[in-house]
């Protein structure tokens, strides 16, 4: 093991034991806990030296089975991709905490078929965020798509309809993508991402250059759920199981909106996405805006937590795309910076509502009546959760936020930061009425009948100790934003910004 191929580890644990949960777990599910979690504790060590590494030395390629780019497969680990790579080892850890309990309960006997798929995802997950070569990229978008297909036709109820509904979007995004790929390999005859970078300003044909960007970024839109393409979404995260919820609702469109960062940056360039279309780039910051204004709309409507939080995540989709597409260094910078909070932040809201299904068997607003004085450990844990998603000092959400509002003024885009403004006050006015409920509520009324929760214990020590663990990570995030801020994110932006 060599620091030049540290990252190559990372990917391939989660991928190694995935066969191995599979084989062993069939005889017996006591292999799958340490598995499991062993394989990621290991990709999470290891990505901090990785991510140590490329801040050091900078920018690494490792090419796949010694065939040299552009005829190979090429991975890149620059400071950006190391700290995406940290990002889904440790959510993905934590999250696990939560899944064993829940995939136990809900999927008894079905436990090593869960945590196959749930490796697998993981490792792809990582690969997408590496990778250098444009087809790979669509192999990896695949290789998690159907995965995430798989876990949530695992559900109960309407699940398998919702994964269906999932399968044909997510068909139609990859097609999308894949034709924008074809489009690329006829006009420059190379698939890695550096090689196209350094032909396509050759090419002759901008119409042609133009419908393979249009394809690649709409395809990218349909899977991160962009709106008005987000209708699997909400159907699909709430609808799936919660084991499975509680990894995917963090990372997945969070890896899809990198991906749309690293297609802009490594293939295209600034002056072609931003400045040589500047109508586009408009229109999509102003249809970020309106997603963001929509989403929260739809948010305040539902009375099930988790559906709620599955259009907060869609309005969060459109803080990250108005980010990239202000084309400025703040909202750049509050894009990035975005990615990494929101991820911990969702994945703390969903552990909490994991913990509270696993205790309560509801996530209906009147079933929560009561929580503080029954779950005091796990409410406060959602509440530091809450207060992040609104934008609350010194959690890590505020500063993200900060930098996509001083992105957006710098820009002239007043739409953009009013839609900010207006969600974060939705935000406020959805977790508030959750707290009032959840604190003042007596628990006597339920959904329709009187709530019986147990008089002692809660979830596991091991799911409530990853919730908090999270919980305590978005106030250690977001007073060290500014460190991270310089140390790594301003390392990934390129030349000009």
């Amino acid at each position: 093991m060599t620091t030049s191929n540290l990252h190559m580890y990372v990917m391939a644990a989660p991928l190694i034991c995935a066969l191995f949960v599979n084989l062993l777990g069939r005889r017996s599910r006591t292999y799958i806990a340490p598995l499991t979690l062993g394989s990621l504790l290991f990709s999470s060590v290891t990505a901090c030296f990785v991510l140590a590494n490329a801040l050091k030395n900078g920018r690494m390629s490792y090419t796949v089975g010694n065939w040299s780019p552009p005829y190979g497969i090429e991975l890149i680990i620059d400071p950006l991709a190391a700290l995406m790579l940290l990002l889904i080892s440790v959510v993905a850890l934590l999250a696990t905490c939560a899944a064993l309990p829940t995939v136990q309960r809900e999927h008894a006997g079905k436990e090593h078929l869960f945590f196959t798929l749930y490796l697998i995802l993981i490792a792809g997950l990582m690969g997408l965020v590496m990778t250098g070569d444009a087809f790979n990229l669509y192999v990896l978008l695949e290789i998690t798509s159907i995965t995430t297909y798989g876990l949530i036709a695992m559900g109960k109820g309407r699940a398998v309809l919702s994964s269906f509904n999932y399968i044909i979007m997510g068909s139609i995004g990859a097609c999308f993508y894949l034709l924008g790929i074809g489009y690329i390999y006829i006009l420059t005859g190379t698939l890695n991402m550096a090689d196209i970078a350094t032909r396509l300003p050759l090419v002759q044909g901008d119409a042609a250059v133009a419908t393979a960007f249009a394809f690649l970024i709409v395809g990218l839109f349909i899977k991160m759920a962009f709106f008005p393409l987000h209708g699997w979404l909400p159907h699909a995260y709430s609808d799936a199981p919660m084991g499975a919820g509680v990894m995917i609702a963090p990372l997945m469109t969070k890896v899809t909106i990198y991906l749309m960062f690293r297609v802009i940056f490594s293939i295209f360039s600034p002056d072609y996405a931003f400045y040589q279309h500047a109508i586009i780039q408009n229109l999509i910051i102003w249809a970020a805006a309106i997603s963001i204004i929509a989403a929260s709309l739809m948010a305040l409507a539902q009375r099930d937590l988790r559906r709620m939080l599955t259009y907060i995540i869609i309005a969060e989709v459109g803080y990250m795309v108005g980010g990239i597409w202000l084309a400025n260094t703040q909202g750049l910078t509050g894009a990035l910076l975005h990615i990494v909070n929101d991820a911990l932040m969702t994945l703390c809201l969903f552990l909490a509502a994991a913990t509270i299904l696993y205790r309560i068997g509801s996530l209906h607003f009147d079933d929560l009546k009561g929580l503080y004085q029954r779950m005091p450990l796990t409410m406060l844990a959602f509440t530091i959760g809450a207060f992040s998603m609104i934008g609350v000092p010194p959690t890590a959400g505020f500063f993200s936020k900060w930098y996509l509002i001083l992105g957006g003024i710098e820009a002239g885009h007043w739409e953009y930061v009013a839609a900010l403004i207006f969600s974060s006050l939705i935000n406020a006015i959805l977790f508030f009425r959750l707290i009032e409920i959840a604190y003042f509520g007596n628990g006597d009324h339920g959904h329709g009948h009187k709530q019986t929760l147990p008089p002692t214990g809660s979830a596991p020590w091991y799911m409530q100790g990853s919730l908090l663990v999270t919980a305590v990570t978005l106030i250690i995030i977001g007073l060290g934003s500014g460190q991270l801020v310089q140390g790594v994110i301003k390392l990934a932006l390129p030349a000009g910004f």
